[in-house]
């Protein structure tokens, strides 16, 4: 019986020793535990994925702003369990409401969330949570449970498997790092995070406030919420449970803990709010790039992503979408033989055009017979990928449409619809649109908060939008000489009524950040560039509408100069990290 049970423990221990196991004490919990990753390598971790989510969101630029986020972190980085990490916090240019954190100690906090905090006691709960999560080795603690994969932003849309599978390298294999931590480790990041806040002198019942903001809006139609929300407890739950933790810690410690609503509001005074039009937009079925001086129509009813590496379509049915990349490259034809290496495509037919006097090459390809394994070989064939790569203005754009083989008759026409609709931006009202921006006011007059924020001119189909904003409800009373936020509307300023189509925007960005992809361009490739004659906008298929006030351009055969208009905005190539003040 003693041999027995000493075999078996040299048997665990072999067997750890061989899968990389260790046995650890949690800094948190004190308690010893098998570890699935050292600390080298969640410091690796860290420093291999930090490029890749700057450069995928872009970093928004506020002096004042980072310098505090910086000072806060750091304070409390000090006396959390893990003092002794190379914490970085930085502000992610992105509209979603969302905040993450990855191993080795970076921090993230998106503009979207920190347009929803009302005071600095709000940011200090979140910003504990997060670094809760990188005290308590959450990740190392739920590696199994952690998903990395090829998601593109619209992919989920996609019904298709076979349109799924080639569309996210299409997408340039995007990568979200899904953190699913356990319900067990959100609940005990809020305690971390009102332990870590209560700590360094803040209110941790702010926190729990904080989880009413985030509950209204998931409530509220039409609004998409990341998915790290759905990993979390309920935000109604939490707001209790919160509650109870900071009543009991600050009874514990006593003392009295700052709030500062009046320091944090004045400090996002000007923040921008919402999506950003100089990284593009979608009005009146057209996408529009100011800083990069382009547009292309959009077919109508199809739902859109843009983030600064790219932008996708998607149609409602799921049976098809659309993409833009853009890069460099020598000629149209160079980039065209480059991506079909990549991506391993065999090419059906090809040849060299124009788009409105732009230099291109059209192609339709499927995918190479050596691109996935023997069992999926079959699903890839079954699928139709339409492209134009595009020179203009010293950058190569690359449009891609792919649909299932059967389909393809019927999307072609939609796809060469925007691809050759791919024009010049010339129109100044269209380049020079600007962000919508927080503005924080003094009340002049107590009364409600819609009726102050009526006598500051917002509009009415904006109200409960900016009772959200502000952490209030329309019928709150307001007192004189407080602070709130208002909302500097663009389209105000321009004296026109709002005009963003229905169901023609989506603000998909998931909560986990993205990587870039580990495809193999040393693979076998199977290409055939024959000059069969390119698309034909003439076959099957159906054209969508036309948009309201706008018309694409037919493909011209002669070239023409192209007009570089100045752009007033920032241009950024997508997957470069876009500065603002």
């Amino acid at each position: 019986m003693k041999f027995s049970q000493l075999a078996i423990r040299s048997l665990y221990v072999l067997l750890f020793a061989t899968l990389g196991y260790s046995c650890a004490v949690n800094p948190v919990t004190g308690k010893k535990e098998i570890s699935f990753m050292s600390e080298e390598k969640e410091l690796a971790m860290g420093k291999q994925y930090d490029p890749s989510i700057v450069a995928s969101f872009g970093l928004y630029e506020n002096e004042e702003l980072q310098a505090f986020i910086n000072e806060k972190g750091m304070e409390m980085a000090k006396i959390s369990h893990r003092p002794h990490l190379p914490y970085e916090f930085k502000i992610l240019d992105s509209p979603v409401i969302n905040a993450f954190a990855v191993p080795g100690g970076y921090v993230y906090f998106t503009r979207g969330i920190l347009a929803h905090f009302n005071n600095e006691a709000e940011f200090a709960g979140v910003l504990g949570h997060e670094i809760g999560h990188v005290t308590a080795k959450h990740a190392a603690r739920s590696q199994t449970k952690q998903i990395l994969g090829q998601v593109g932003f619209m992919a989920g849309m996609i019904l298709s498997p076979a349109v799924r599978e080639m569309a996210e390298p299409l997408s340039q294999g995007m990568q979200f790092l899904m953190l699913k931590n356990s319900r067990d480790h959100e609940s005990e990041s809020d305690k971390l995070g009102v332990e870590y806040s209560t700590a360094v002198g803040y209110d941790a019942h702010h926190m729990a406030n904080f989880f009413n903001t985030l509950k209204r809006k998931q409530e509220d139609a039409g609004v998409s919420i990341p998915e790290f929300q759905s990993t979390h407890p309920d935000p109604g739950n939490r707001f209790n449970n919160v509650h109870a933790m900071a009543e009991a810690t600050q009874a514990e410690k006593g003392g009295t803990y700052a709030v500062n609503r009046d320091k944090y509001l004045r400090m996002i005074d000007g923040l921008v709010y919402g999506e950003d039009p100089q990284q593009g937009y979608v009005e009146d079925d057209y996408f529009y790039h100011p800083g990069l001086t382009f547009k292309f129509p959009v077919p109508r009813g199809w739902k859109t992503a843009n983030s600064p590496q790219q932008f996708q379509m998607a149609d409602q049915a799921g049976k098809a979408m659309m993409v833009l990349l853009a890069g460099q490259a020598e000629t149209a034809q160079a980039a065209a033989q480059a991506f079909n290496e990549k991506q391993q495509l065999k090419v059906i037919n090809a040849q060299p055009t124009t788009v409105n006097g732009l230099k291109a090459y059209a192609q339709v390809a499927v995918p190479g017979t050596t691109q996935q394994q023997a069992q999926q070989q079959q699903q890839q064939q079954d699928i139709r990928i339409l492209s134009y790569f595009i020179e203009y203005n010293g950058l190569m754009y690359q449009l891609h449409g792919v649909t299932e083989t059967a389909n393809y008759a019927n999307l072609e026409r939609t796809f060469l619809y925007t691809m050759q609709g791919f024009n010049v931006l010339r129109d100044p009202s269209k380049i020079n649109r600007k962000p919508d921006r927080i503005k924080v006011v003094s009340v002049q007059r107590a009364g409600t908060l819609s009726s102050v924020l009526q006598s500051y001119g917002m509009p009415n189909d904006k109200m409960d939008e900016l009772s959200l904003i502000n952490g209030m409800q329309l019928n709150d009373q307001v007192k004189a000489g407080s602070l709130i936020k208002v909302v500097e509307y663009d389209f105000m300023n321009r004296g026109s009524a709002i005009n963003t189509p229905a169901n023609n925007r989506s603000n998909q960005q998931q909560p986990a950040p993205t990587f870039p992809s580990n495809t193999n361009t040393n693979q076998n490739t199977n290409t055939n560039t024959n000059t069969q004659p390119a698309p034909s906008s003439n076959q099957g298929g159906h054209l969508p509408p036309p948009p309201r006030t706008n018309t694409p351009s037919s493909t011209t055969t002669t070239p023409q100069a192209p007009v570089n208009p100045t752009p007033t905005g920032t241009k950024k190539l997508p997957g470069t990290v876009k500065k603002k003040n």
